[in-house]
């Protein structure tokens, strides 16, 4: 005898299910996600690698070395920043957003900033390319330079703390700026004063000259995928909480003082050792040493050190802002499995990435910049001395303009700086700004490194510029352009520019190749600046010319006849809606007895209470879903740091009599978590017929067809 299944039979059945889990399942669902991620890597280190290896090979006529080796290390950087970037989202960002969100309602000042510098020192050493440094010190001879290789060698610990430290300080300054509402000029012209004198100071004693590049340098290396986005969480947070005034520049501003203060501290640093007796003249024995530091390690050798360095960087930060969230917040830390897999993957991803540093872009840089002088000094000079040298800034400028243009967060600020301006500044005219002053930084760099140039006279006039220029610029073009240096400067720009840049100075003997970055990081401000104030000066005699009062005034009797004309329009826009909202009410009525899908979008973590909110209000089942929601427009500051919030949905099918108190009870679970935690954004439900969900009734029916 057939037996009939009853609608509630179906609905109270549990139903499971048996998946053998497979390498080719696993890869099946992984490959979309993955393939994604590993093509904006791609897309990142690929142009710039393949106009470097043309240049060699096309114009400087050279074979490229070890091109094996050099094409695994980079396809072993393109994994590390895969696993690297996605694991500072999973793992680091939602510790450092949920602090910033909260740290700032429910702490003094005094422990904020405490927090904010610690953070600051902590994201320095997780920076991919702040290893660029520790590998520079192999490039400098003891002899030639013994402040610098002092520095890059002996005490390379200091310098990065002395780095950290500097960013320590621009988080504070920058989070107190936030919570005072000041003006950018007000820290700009003391922090820029501070680095400047002690530029001078340094440039007076030629001991201690060759340390000013280098010093320069480090400030292009501060602002990359860690510190920017943990310091504006931290910064947005308490400019939202406690801000005394809002310019529409949230997130500008932090990224220059952060490209100051590493500077100062480095450059103090490096006077206080070698005013202290720090500096030991090198004997025979440390002079071979020296020699023999070019030797490349062994690949076991550099896969320790690589996760040694990876640990050390991730794992001390990672601690740091759990303990803060737990103990001093008291706050449990949500997802801790997701987090948990995001650290371990940053840690896989900077171990990889170091690896990949040691084995391809460094020695590629190294390789490229060591043949450059092939093109115009002995024994080949390939077109000349005056033609070579052309030949070597052509290429620079190339360099910096095509890897300006392929910077995905040089997108993203031009779209911020578009609509902050209300479309004035144009975003390709900014994406071509910033691309010119880089190559033109690049270029000078160059030319610094190739004619051993004191960088002290390249660095000061172009600043000194730029303070005028400051003076005569209004506030948001202040942060726009001072913030937009800092979108340049990213893992993969920083390591090749650098060890070319010590590679052509190493070829034609000059100690210090460093400086590249330090031209590169003035010149987009300076290009940006100038151009704010044309566009500023464009956009003004428009705005006169719409506000002059004789073109705003109109006579009586005009006013009357537009007011009477407003007032007919809304009584018929009324009569409109009065019969829209008559229409939606029949049709709601027609469908009412009809099953409804309820779907609710709440912030991932936070299902369990909506979902038993719609089981005791009638609903017989709930399934949850994970999704994340993308978006080119959420954006924030000059770093492009893409807002991703990972939501879950909740879905859900009900009878039409149902459907209204099922989403109420969901929105009122939904508010009751807000109303515990700021974090919690509202829930977003949909109340949709099922005939309206296109293939929902289709399955339905093939469910029946096959039972």
């Amino acid at each position: 005898m057939a037996q009939h299944t009853t609608t509630d039979d179906i609905r109270q059945a549990a139903v499971q299910y048996q998946v053998r889990i497979t390498p080719k399942l696993v890869l099946s669902i992984l490959w979309p996600y993955a393939s994604d991620r590993i093509k904006e890597q791609i897309v990142a280190v690929g142009p710039i690698s393949l106009f470097l290896l043309l240049f060699q090979i096309v114009v400087l006529r050279q074979g490229i070395l070890d091109a094996a080796g050099i094409a695994a290390g980079l396809s072993v950087v393109i994994l590390g920043l895969m696993f690297f970037m996605d694991g500072v989202r999973l793992g680091l960002m939602p510790l450092g957003a949920n602090i910033g969100a909260t740290l700032p309602a429910k702490a003094r000042m005094w422990l904020i900033l405490t927090f904010a510098f610690l953070v600051g020192v902590g994201a320095t050493y997780a920076e991919p390319a702040i290893s660029t440094l520790k590998a520079a010190g192999a490039n400098v001879k003891a002899g030639e330079a013994p402040l610098l290789y002092e520095m890059l060698n002996r005490s390379s610990g200091l310098l990065v703390m002395a780095v950290g430290v500097g960013v320590g300080i621009a988080t504070v300054l920058g989070v107190f700026r936030f919570a005072r509402g000041w003006s950018l000029k007000l820290l700009l012209f003391p922090s820029l004063a501070l680095a400047l004198a002690a530029t001078v100071v340094a440039e007076l004693n030629p001991a201690t000259r060759g340390v000013i590049a280098l010093a320069w340098d480090t400030g292009a290396v501060t602002t990359g995928p860690v510190t920017v986005p943990l310091v504006l969480a931290l910064g947005l947070g308490v400019s939202a909480v406690i801000g005394r005034g809002d310019t529409g520049m949230s997130g500008f501003g932090i990224v220059t003082l952060a490209s100051l203060w590493p500077v100062v501290m480095v450059l103090l640093l490096s006077l206080a050792i070698f005013y202290s007796g720090g500096v030991v003249p090198p004997d025979a024995a440390q002079l071979a040493a020296s020699a023999a530091a070019g030797a490349a390690p062994s690949l076991a050798e550099l896969l320790a050190v690589s996760m040694q360095a990876a640990l050390q960087a991730v794992l001390p930060l990672a601690a740091f802002l759990y303990l803060v969230q737990r103990y001093v917040l008291r706050e449990p830390v949500r997802g801790l499995d997701s987090v948990v897999l995001g650290l371990a993957f940053a840690v896989l991803g900077l171990m990889l990435f170091n690896l990949g540093l040691g084995t391809g872009l460094v020695p590629l840089g190294q390789q490229v910049g060591g043949n450059v002088p092939s093109a115009f000094a002995p024994p080949t000079v390939l077109y000349g001395e005056v033609g070579g040298r052309l030949v070597a800034l052509a290429f620079a400028f190339a360099l910096g303009y095509g890897a300006t243009m392929a910077e995905p967060a040089l997108n993203a600020l031009g779209i911020t700086v578009e609509e902050v301006t209300a479309g004035a500044f144009k975003r390709p005219l900014l994406i071509h700004a910033v691309a010119f002053g880089v190559a033109m930084g690049i270029t000078v760099g160059l030319a610094k490194v190739m004619f051993n140039l004191p960088i002290t006279y390249l660095l000061i006039p172009p600043y000194l510029a730029l303070v005028v220029v400051t003076l005569l610029s209004s506030e948001e073009y202040v942060n726009i352009g001072w913030d937009s240096a800092g979108v340049t400067t990213g893992p993969i720009t920083v390591p090749l520019v650098l060890a070319m840049g010590l590679g052509v100075g190493g070829a034609i003997g000059v100690s210090d190749g460093f400086g590249m970055l330090a031209m590169a990081s003035v010149g987009p401000i300076l290009t940006v600046l100038l151009l704010g104030l044309v566009v500023g000066r464009r956009a003004a005699p428009a705005v006169s010319e719409a506000e002059r009062p004789e073109e705003a005034a109109a006579p009586a009797a005009h006013v009357r006849e537009a007011e009477a004309a407003a007032e007919e329009q809304a009584l018929r826009r009324d009569r409109q809606v009065a019969a829209a909202r008559a229409a939606a009410s029949r049709a709601i009525a027609e469908q009412a007895a009809g099953p409804r899908l309820v779907l609710a979008f709440v912030d991932r973590g936070y299902a369990d209470a909506p979902v038993r909110a719609a089981l005791r209000a009638g609903a017989q089942a709930a399934t949850v879903f994970v999704g994340r929601s993308f978006s080119s427009e959420e954006r924030v500051g000059a770093s492009g740091l893409a807002i991703q919030s990972e939501k879950e949905i909740i879905v859900t099918v009900v009878d039409g009599q149902l459907a209204r108190a099922v989403a109420q009870a969901m929105a009122q679970a939904s508010a009751a978590a807000r109303a515990e935690s700021e974090l919690v954004e509202p829930a977003t439900i949909v109340v949709a017929p099922v005939a309206h969900v296109v293939g929902l009734l289709e399955a339905a029916s093939l469910a029946r067809e096959a039972s």
